[in-house]
């Protein structure tokens, strides 16, 4: 991590704070004695979450859509007038849906996109200039699914998958500067993301997710991830079963697919 600023605290926003990895962060943060930002779209959870945590001073909450540009606007400019520096921008918030690419309406792919690849992008990018001054951190939460296919989650796939290599990308070219890169990859945790999943019609979906492995608890990652930071790791894998899947779709790929088509057989004849 960067050096603190001159009262010995350093700034941590975290998107999605409010519930699941998020939250668990945002107290593992806040413990070690960071300043953080929460960011979520549920104002009155957020509100709870902030009489939850002692210290005020330390603590800014901000309610709003990541996928809306003002808001973003609005975010950063709070955090710079607030704390006047940023040393770590934690990409959590996401979305996902369970349906068919067949039955699924375009809309809720377009959401799947701008939430989990759109705003982390953009939120970045506003956040590069105070990174930059304090030689940073960003940290990503994306998932195992950005590597291999998994069946009624195809624009989830595709926003993590395009969401891993842009921030890769922009790891080879923030070293220069300072800036650090840590990405994560979690399997199959029990965190609201999958409880408010979209149904191929934008509502929620009414079928309960196939998985693989080992069901984790958010408070299991995060842990991870605090562990990762103190390291100065460049990636954190999910569960061994999960690892195991990502490297056999890439050296046996036939094998994998069988699996798939057994363990998601429900998803793909849905």
């Amino acid at each position: 991590m960067s050096s603190p600023n001159k009262s010995g605290t350093t700034v941590t926003l975290i998107t999605g704070a409010a519930s699941g990895l998020g939250w668990e962060l945002t107290l593992a943060f806040h413990e070690r004695g960071d300043a953080v930002v929460l960011v979520d779209m549920n104002a009155e959870l957020l509100t709870r979450r902030e009489r939850e945590l002692s210290d005020p001073e330390r603590v800014l909450c901000c309610a709003g859509d990541l996928t809306q540009a003002e808001f973003l606007t609005e975010l950063v400019a709070a955090v710079d007038q607030r704390f006047a520096r940023l040393d770590c921008l934690v990409n959590n918030a996401g979305i996902t849906h369970r349906s068919p690419v067949r039955s699924t309406q375009l809309t809720v792919f377009t959401r799947v996109m701008a939430v989990d690849w759109q705003a982390p992008v953009a939120l970045t990018q506003q956040c590069l200039p105070m990174l930059e001054r304090s030689r940073g951190l960003i940290v990503n939460i994306g998932s195992m699914a950005s590597w291999m296919p998994v069946p009624g989650r195809a624009a989830y796939c595709a926003a993590k998958a395009a969401m891993a290599q842009f921030f890769e990308v922009l790891r080879l070219e923030m070293e220069p500067l300072g800036v650090r890169v840590l990405n994560i990859y979690p399997s199959f945790l029990d965190t609201p993301i999958e409880t408010s999943a979209l149904g191929a019609d934008g509502k929620p979906a009414q079928h309960r997710r196939s998985m693989v492995g080992k069901m984790r608890g958010a408070d299991w990652m995060a842990s991870r991830v605090m562990k990762a930071i103190d390291k100065g790791q460049p990636w954190v894998f999910g569960d061994q079963i999960s690892w195991f899947g990502s490297v056999l779709w890439r050296i046996w790929p036939q094998q994998y697919l069988r699996s798939v088509r057994k363990r998601f057989a429900g998803e793909i004849t849905r």
